[in-house]
């Protein structure tokens, strides 16, 4: 693999904007749930830190990557009290449908950045992107399960897992072509945010099973 000199760089920043962007959705759903403060956090933290954490607890990585960047704890904390004080100074009513953004960019910059991570340890395409998706995909499903939701990522028939898996087919796929590493990541994210961005505006749907056991069109 290549290592270029700005590469570590880019991927702390691109982990450090998807913790971001999970811990709101964490955040938000938290909020919607109306649970306290403490579960607040604790759902935030879920959201933001689950899946890198189960990554990096399969590829063998130590110390965690929430525990080698200890601010970001300080940063989730932070975000969790401001945005608590904004949401009761403003009357806001957290919904579903707003926590279906930054969820979206923080499954792009996710599954890009634990794709990365597995070529980098020198693992097959398939597993490495299989590990993006892991990355991207267990902070949501941790975060539902706590809220007594079933997770959003397997009961949303619109594309999601999906988009992070071809996220990840396109950073190997970069590599691949010898493109720059930086270029290929910031591709992959792009791919499979504007992917799960395009399915949420287009209410695009998977195909599904019927009641009657008939697969449906795709549409409910």
């Amino acid at each position: 693999m290549r290592d270029l000199p700005l590469l570590p760089l880019l991927l702390t920043a691109v982990e450090a904007t998807a913790t971001i962007a999970f811990a709101l959705s964490g955040l938000l759903e938290a909020a919607r749930k109306r649970l306290d403060a403490v579960g607040v956090c604790v759902v935030a933290g879920l959201a933001a830190f689950g899946g890198g954490t189960l990554r990096d607890v399969l590829l063998d990585r130590r110390p965690f990557f929430w525990v080698e960047h200890a601010v970001w704890l300080w940063a989730l904390l932070a975000l969790c009290v401001g945005a608590m004080a904004w949401l009761r100074a403003r009357h806001f009513a957290p919904t579903e449908k707003a926590m279906q953004w930054p969820d979206a960019l923080g499954l792009g910059l996710f599954s890009a950045g634990g794709t990365q991570l597995a070529l980098a340890q020198g693992l097959p395409p398939i597993v490495a992107v299989l590990m993006g998706v892991v990355t991207a995909t267990f902070g949501g499903v941790l975060r539902d399960i706590v809220c007594n939701e079933i997770p959003s990522a397997f009961r949303d028939h619109r594309p999601y897992a999906v988009c992070a898996f071809i996220g990840g087919w396109v950073l190997v796929g970069g590599h691949a072509l010898g493109l720059p590493d930086g270029a290929t990541v910031l591709a992959a994210a792009g791919t499979a945010t504007g992917l799960r961005g395009l399915a949420l505006l287009t209410d695009y749907r998977l195909p599904q099973w019927s009641s009657d056991g008939e697969a449906s069109d795709g549409k409910r």
